[in-house]
């Protein structure tokens, strides 16, 4: 019995046995619903039980192992989140925003509330806020504010219906709200056809003499009717077309863009056709990785990849979510360019911009050192405020806005702040394990008394904190902001950091509606947790 005692209080073995027995535990699905790496705070909570109450020995792992994880986990958080986080103050989805924190700030507010009417502890109730909204980062800063790992009960405790009771919201909110899902379906397809027509492509016989003769640049068919020209055929020779591209009588020519802008070049350049333009077989479409320093942190428009390489980029897919290039769009390290090449050019555009799935799996230690240290030293600046007081940021907010804003960046000389997006998961789900590993060992080992001291009311408080914000921001979406229905789905999932509630509204609808709302506000409110558990903390 001894020998089995001391093997179960040894740290680093209790460390990675509540590890694998966590993320075994999150694989278990029942329904389509998991708790993924989240798993492991609920197996080290009975660890930390099971070493106290059972084998009556006081045990907990050093705490440097929690800080570290804290500290890797918030800054691969903001490194992920930072440049969508900025972008969204410049995009369309200003309402999804508002909807999104104000489901993150009710719930706030329904925490504080609760817990000064049933006197609840306000470390835990930070604890209820995060496990309510199923948000492991605002945990994290919740239990570095209050400096208690009293939180992670908290979380423990209402994480489970955090889960279920969104997935049961949005299914019932179609009746709850007498909404007809087909005529949301068919508003949002009208709304988004006519702020963004469809991109079509439609060929053309080059019969207006005024252009014989002239190069595609001198014509600037791009400035003049908004569509691109993808392909030229002179004769039988069929050729992917750059600014230098002569335009002869009766050439085939194929323009790419919106209905009023084909309208535009048939006006410019002759006659509509259905003739086909074959394939040349010169040029191909494949996707190629930014991991070249030179590239990083430089827009499309300056690389010029048309006139140096005869290439367009199709698409940018970063970190798993696919973005319409534009001039003026920046390269990050680790961005999937799907381009359409001549096939003597593609070797030599592969050397430019890298194309090394080595080098995307390497993380450079460097600039995480580097944005780690400036983050701890922000974090440890006061702030003067009114009456003589002082704020400072901490641990987590020094870190995570340090991330944000270094991300954002992109590149500061030779140093790319950026991380690929597998590099970054991996550091992020390191963090997140040595992080929840010894909280909930320590948690575990109060967790009785804690129930026995509260009741077990303290679970329909957790319930509340989950319900209430979902309801009020619903109602706002609908009543006041005039939300898409599936739109304001999408962002409450967003808000509450939900992402099995997102895949339980998928199924309701054909539009991407609830992804693109997803996608828009998750950063936004990632963050916005993280603020409100320090607030909360505060009335510690």
């Amino acid at each position: 019995m001894d020998f089995i005692i001391k093997v179960l209080t040894t740290d680093y073995f209790a460390l990675f046995l509540i590890i694998g027995l966590g993320i075994l535990l999150g694989r278990i699905s029942i329904k389509g619903i998991s708790f993924g790496v989240s798993a492991i705070i609920f197996v080290a909570l009975f660890y930390g039980w099971f070493t106290q109450e059972v084998l009556g020995v006081p045990f907990a792992i050093p705490k440097i192992i929690q800080t570290l994880g804290l500290i890797l986990f918030i800054f691969t958080i903001g490194m992920q989140a930072g440049p969508s986080f900025f972008e969204s103050f410049r995009s369309q989805g200003s309402k999804l925003i508002i909807m999104a924190v104000l489901a993150v700030t009710t719930g706030c507010a329904t925490t504080l509330g609760l817990a000064f009417l049933f006197d609840v502890d306000i470390n835990i109730a930070a604890g209820l806020f995060t496990g309510a909204l199923t948000s492991t980062p605002g945990l994290a800063a919740a239990i570095d504010s209050t400096g208690s790992d009293l939180a992670s009960i908290g979380y423990g405790i209402a994480y489970p219906f955090g889960v279920i009771g969104v997935i049961l919201f949005l299914r019932l909110s179609p009746k709850l709200f007498r909404v007809d899902l087909k005529k949301e379906d068919d508003n949002y397809k009208a709304q988004t056809t006519s702020s963004a027509p469809p991109v079509v492509n439609q060929n053309f016989i080059i019969t207006n003499q005024n252009v014989f003769g002239k190069t595609i640049g001198d014509l600037s068919i791009r400035s003049m009717t908004k569509a691109s020209i993808s392909r030229v055929m002179h004769g039988d020779e069929s050729i992917s077309p750059n600014q230098d591209t002569v335009l002869s009588e009766g050439d085939l020519v194929r323009a790419v863009g919106t209905s009023e802008a084909l309208h535009k070049v048939e006006l410019l350049l002759g006659t509509p056709t259905d003739k086909k333009i074959p394939r040349s077989g010169l040029f191909e479409v494949d996707w190629i990785i930014a991991t070249k320093q030179d590239v990083v942190g430089k827009s499309l428009q300056e690389l010029n990849l048309r006139d140096n390489y005869q290439a367009t980029v199709v698409r940018i897919r970063r970190a798993d979510i696919d973005l319409v290039p534009r001039p003026s769009t920046k390269i990050r390290f680790g961005d999937k360019l799907k381009v359409s090449v001549t096939k003597g050019n593609f070797v030599p555009l592969c050397e430019a911009l890298g194309n090394s799935s080595k080098a995307l799996k390497q993380a450079d230690f460097l600039p995480i050192a580097m944005g780690i240290v400036i983050g701890v030293l922000l974090g440890k600046v006061n702030f003067p405020l009114p009456g003589g007081n002082e704020f400072s940021l901490g641990l987590t907010g020094g870190v995570l806005i340090a991330a944000l804003l270094l991300s954002w960046k992109g590149k500061t000389g030779p140093i790319i702040w950026n991380l690929s997006s597998e590099g970054n998961a991996m550091l992020r789900l390191l963090g997140l394990v040595l992080f929840l590993t010894p909280v909930g060992v320590g948690a575990g080992s109060k967790i009785v008394p804690t129930i026995a001291e509260n009741g077990f009311g303290i679970f329909g408080i957790g319930a509340l904190i989950t319900i209430i914000p979902m309801v009020v921001s619903t109602v706002i979406a609908r009543v006041v902001l005039k939300i898409n229905f599936f739109s304001a789905l999408g962002a409450l999932t967003g808000g509450m950091t939900s992402t099995p509630g997102l895949s339980a509204i998928e199924p309701m609808t054909d539009t991407d509606a609830p992804s693109v709302a997803y996608a828009t506000v998750y950063p936004f409110a990632l963050v916005t947790v993280i603020f409100c558990s320090q607030i909360i903390a505060f009335f510690a």
